[in-house]
């Protein structure tokens, strides 16, 4: 069953990764115990995506893996240490990066529409806002000044926060409310809202050309 609905529950423990804010109000609690859950939960979604993947990508996923779960344990003992939130981020970004670059090699493979295919498509966008997240994280953890209008108070504070600029960012809304302060910062934002539009003008075509093919046959 797990194999079967592979990217439906990768799908589903994405959202909660990103949007648990929502429902959740005791925020210590949040950066002790349901941020390590919420990547075991991640991990282990996504399993079935790197079924008979080959012996290396496994290692290199659940090695990744492993420092997901292991890294957001320590924030409370070290946490406080210079650079260490900009490392965790940055790990974070290579892990959803790895991930997402298998979902882009099995979306464009096959001629056929299914809902596998719809689903691994949303894990493609919802991926790109964990990137976007970790990657906006690891530069606020670098330079608190290159992100205006932050939420500094803990550390959950500010993941949602940037969480909420990614969406908005990726799906280029752009309230305003929370803005880039720096010259990089800046292009690096604008580079994901251009990824965010190239991705799904290039998925739509994928999935209207899958559509037009299955009709065909």
């Amino acid at each position: 069953m797990a194999q079967r609905y592979k990217y439906e529950i990768l799908l589903m423990s994405l959202l909660a990764h990103l949007y648990i804010g929502i429902i959740l109000s005791d925020l210590p609690f949040y950066t002790k115990v349901i941020w390590p859950v919420n990547m075991l939960v991640i991990g282990v979604a996504s399993i079935g995506v790197f079924m008979e993947k080959g012996r290396s990508k496994n290692i290199i996923k659940n090695s990744l893996l492993a420092l997901a779960i292991i890294l957001p344990i320590s924030i409370p003992v070290v946490g406080h240490l210079q650079y260490f939130m900009t490392i965790l981020s940055a790990m974070y970004c290579l892990f959803f990066g790895f991930i997402l670059i298998e979902i882009l090699r099995y979306l464009v493979r096959p001629n056929y529409i299914d809902t596998d295919i719809i689903s691994a498509s949303a894990c493609g966008f919802f991926l790109l806002i964990e990137i976007a997240t970790f990657l906006f994280q690891a530069l606020y953890y670098l330079d608190n000044t290159a992100i205006k209008n932050i939420d500094a108070t803990q550390a959950a504070t500010i993941y949602m926060d940037l969480v909420y600029f990614s969406s908005i960012t990726v799906t280029t809304i752009g309230f305003g409310d929370i803005v880039p302060n720096s010259h990089g910062t800046k292009l690096i934002v604008a580079l994901f809202g251009v990824a965010s539009q190239f991705y799904t003008v290039v998925l739509i075509g994928i999935l209207i050309s899958k559509f037009v093919s299955q009709q065909e046959k």
